[in-house]
């Protein structure tokens, strides 16, 4: 049986999500501090770093496909 799901129906409900983000995204912006460069959204976060490099940018993510890889692997 090849039946096709939705992503909602193999757990991504990408609408709750986007709800999630709109709900946290004033108490993320009450967190902003100098050397932040842009603004929410992406998967990173950017940060200016002193200039003893040339024209240094930080990016600290948290999305990672880790998990998801260890579970593609484990079932073929």
């Amino acid at each position: 049986m090849n039946r096709r799901i939705t992503y909602k129906e193999s757990g991504v409900d990408i609408e709750a999500g986007n709800k999630s983000a709109r709900r946290i995204s004033g108490l993320a912006r009450t967190t902003r501090r100098a050397g932040v460069l842009g603004g929410i959204g992406g998967f990173g976060g950017l940060f200016a770093l002193p200039k003893a490099y040339k024209e240094p940018v930080l990016v600290a993510g948290t999305d990672g496909v880790g998990t998801k890889l260890k579970i593609a692997f484990a079932t073929g």
